[in-house]
């Protein structure tokens, strides 16, 4: 059974709080201290209010030129990505494009600066079907591919692609089924880490997928828990377009089970996972 993924969700919400800091001398404080003209109150709003003003413009300009933070809610992308892991997307990746910019607004077609995605590369894009929704998945179909599953193994333009079982180890999901983890070889040589439930899932055998050009084939690590490419768009994601690309996922910056609340400081050292900070994505 397919259990479909959860998109991404946005993690960079919450603002450092700023304190005004009385810097009256002390010597100059008391009964016989003189009270401030009300042109230097307003002066001294008009400068916090810059400030704020400055400071949030620089956060909204590295937001979208630079990096994103994501957090990820759910197991489409394990053995890669976890349920927790808060991961930083690098935007100029592969150019801009409306939906670089929060609530993507209309503002222009196509892409500023784009550069071309490799397979291979975990993406952030938006969802086709909303251009809203955001999702996380690794390219596997570049424009002018065929893609197929068969008998529960990828095949890109005709060619199986080759995998090694990692581990087959006694390990079961939450519904009692066995994880088996592999590697599997992409064409240009790129060697990803994968895990699903075995042969006989509803994903494992599809018809042959030709990627258009300007689209992409997204698919999940996760093969048998993952909504993705294989699903078309009404209910899945379909093929992606390439405008609708954020950029990609480069590194883990620190990482919590399921249970962390941000509101309860208790719960993060109860929670952490120290073994996948800093950890690079590939």
């Amino acid at each position: 059974m397919v259990v479909a993924s959860k998109p991404p969700v946005w993690s960079d919400s919450g603002d450092a709080p700023f304190e005004e800091v009385n810097t009256t001398p002390v010597y100059a404080r008391g009964k016989g201290s003189r009270k401030k003209s009300g042109g230097g109150s307003s002066s001294e709003g008009f400068e916090f209010i810059k400030t704020i003003f400055f400071a949030l413009l620089i956060a909204f300009v590295l937001r979208v030129v630079l990096f994103q933070p994501f957090t990820i809610p759910s197991a489409s992308m394990e053995p890669n990505l976890y349920e927790g892991d808060y991961i930083v997307v690098s935007k100029w990746s592969y150019g801009y494009s409306k939906h670089s910019i929060p609530f993507s607004p209309p503002i222009f077609d196509g892409r500023i600066l784009g550069q071309t995605p490799k397979r291979g590369d975990i993406v952030v894009f938006k969802l086709p079907r909303d251009n809203k929704t955001d999702y996380i998945k690794r390219l596997i179909g570049l424009p002018g591919d065929r893609i197929q599953m068969i008998n529960n193994v990828l095949n890109i333009n005709g060619q199986p692609v080759r995998d090694v079982v990692v581990s087959g180890d006694d390990v079961t999901n939450m519904y009692g089924m066995p994880i088996v983890r592999m590697r599997e070889t992409l064409p240009e040589g790129k060697t990803i880490s994968i895990q699903d439930f075995g042969p006989g899932n509803d994903l494992d055998d599809t018809p042959v997928f030709e990627v258009p050009a300007g689209h992409y084939f997204m698919m999940g690590d996760n093969r048998d828990n993952s909504i993705d490419s294989r699903v078309e768009q009404s209910q899945g994601v379909g093929l992606v377009p390439a405008e609708n690309l954020i950029g990609k996922a480069d590194i883990i910056l620190f990482s919590w089970t399921p249970g962390a609340s941000l509101w309860n400081p208790v719960s993060w050292f109860k929670n952490i996972r120290p073994s996948r900070f800093f950890t690079v994505l590939h």
